[in-house]
């Protein structure tokens, strides 16, 4: 939820902000600087929840530790390489990419009954997918739409 509460504030924000600046509404840029103000958000997450997001990650899958810290550093290279000509269409296609290779870890998750802030297993259930994917769903399309296709 609070990632969704970021990108729609900081579009919010841009947009008014693009509006007074330049007499237009800048959607694409807009777009942009709020998915990029998103996964900084995420990444963030990454570093400070770092026990609770190896929860996420199933036992099979080595290095838990270092397959966090280094997604949290992959949303830091994809939330400024959207900002970069040369890089952003591929930018945009990674980061679809890398919501979609997400996705089994929020389902695993919310199985698990994973909180990732506390790093218990008190959290959300199954019925946290109700608005998980919509909302992955919601990221890849808002990414498709700002990054790739404008």
């Amino acid at each position: 939820m609070k990632p969704l509460l970021v990108l729609l504030i900081v579009f919010v924000i841009s947009i008014i902000i693009s509006k007074v600046a330049s007499g237009n509404y800048d959607f694409a840029l807009s777009g942009k600087i709020s998915l990029s103000a998103m996964l900084i958000f995420t990444a963030v997450g990454h570093f400070a929840f770092n026990k609770g997001m190896t929860l996420m990650v199933p036992d099979f899958i080595p290095f838990k530790v270092a397959l966090i810290y280094l997604t949290g550093v992959i949303e830091i290279l994809f939330a400024i390489a959207v900002f970069f000509p040369a890089y952003r269409i591929s930018a945009g296609w990674l980061i679809i990419i890398f919501l979609l290779l997400l996705l089994p870890f929020n389902i695993y998750a919310a199985i698990k009954h994973i909180d990732y802030q506390k790093a218990t297993f008190d959290g959300n259930g199954i019925e946290y997918l109700w608005f998980r994917i919509p909302l992955q769903i919601l990221f890849i399309l808002w990414t498709y739409l700002s990054v790739i296709k404008h």
